[in-house]
């Protein structure tokens, strides 16, 4: 059976890390056709258009998207090509699994969690303006409809994966009206799940009790800001932005990333680390009910983590990209 696939290569080392993804995935034997669609500052530049559309029409085709990252700058130009695909997607759930890896020195080594994030409003969403010269409001919108939609997936992807306990993490002390909605969203979806554990956790406390002790947690669900923070904060107890794989779903679509920036400073150099979007891509491969070639992936990487000779400088190794990837080809 042949899988088309849209792949977005993205920015800086995002060529290079989706490349080497790439090769991987094709090793396994699987019949995998690529549609290849860019984004980003050159296309902008190109197009006019934060978002082509043949980028939109091929993701929307194959139901199925590979990513690398995308530049985002920080107070000015372009908006969030990240936020504009998810809403043009309504890729509405972002679905962040954390788990230890050997080989990768932590300060934790059994951490296994899922962070849940909804992907489509809240302060994240970049809703502000400026109301007078030096005074600038932003928006924090919170509704029923996604606040039962993104519950609803984490206490299902929670049973799907015979997870024991579910986390929703909030700030409704202080945001009584909408995280207190949220809340009350979340007390009701957890009775439709009377085999799953439910508890409820202030986002700082979160953060304080992630640091301490990961393995108290299990699949957290919160709004989109705190999931933006809380996901990277749990990709450190791992080894960082470069170990954690990523996905974002829609009813209809699934995009799967890497969540580490685009590195304009080592792009070019062959010195990347693409486990990120290897990982994502064992993701992609479950997703297509592939679990096996997944596993395989998985457990190639894994081992050559493990061994730690061919791995790349941000692992404490000497290895470029391209001699990270042969090591992996040779375990498949």
């Amino acid at each position: 059976m042949a899988y088309r696939i849209t792949l977005i290569p993205g920015d800086g080392i995002g060529p290079e890390v989706t490349a080497a993804a790439r090769r991987v995935l094709e090793a396994t034997g699987l019949d995998l056709e690529w549609e290849v669609r860019h984004a980003g500052a050159d296309r902008i530049a190109e197009t006019g258009r934060i978002l082509p559309e043949d980028l939109i029409e091929s993701c929307l085709d194959t139901g199925v998207v590979l990513k690398g990252p995308l530049t985002t700058p920080i107070g000015g130009g372009h908006g969030s090509i990240n936020v504009a695909l998810r809403r043009a997607l309504d890729l509405f759930a972002n679905y962040r699994p954390v788990r230890s890896l050997p080989g990768v020195k932590t300060r934790f080594e059994d951490v296994d969690l899922i962070v849940v994030r909804e992907n489509s409003e809240g302060l994240y969403s970049g809703l502000e303006h400026e109301v007078v010269p030096g005074v600038i409001e932003s928006q924090r919108v919170i509704t029923r409809r996604a606040s039962e939609r993104i519950l609803g997936f984490a206490f299902e992807q929670a049973r799907r994966r015979g997870r024991k306990k579910v986390t929703a993490v909030h700030k409704a002390n202080i945001l009584k009206l909408s995280d207190g909605l949220f809340l009350d969203v979340a007390r009701e979806t957890a009775k439709r799940y009377p085999d799953i554990e439910y508890e409820e956790s202030i986002v700082d406390a979160t953060a304080m009790k992630l640091v301490l002790d990961p393995t108290r947690f299990d699949v957290l669900v919160m709004e989109n800001l705190f999931g933006d923070i809380v996901s990277d904060l749990t990709a450190g107890l791992v080894g960082g932005l470069g170990m954690a794989p990523s996905a974002n779903f829609s009813d209809d679509c699934a995009v799967f990333e890497a969540v580490h920036g685009s590195a304009p400073d080592i792009a070019g150099k062959g010195v990347a680390n693409p486990t990120a979007v290897l990982f994502s891509g064992c993701l992609m491969l479950r997703h297509l009910g592939e679990a096996e070639a997944a596993d395989r992936v998985r457990d190639a990487v894994r081992d050559v983590l493990l061994e730690g000779r061919h791995v790349t400088r941000d692992l404490g190794g000497e290895a470029s990209t391209g001699e990270y990837v042969e090591a992996i080809l040779r375990r498949l």
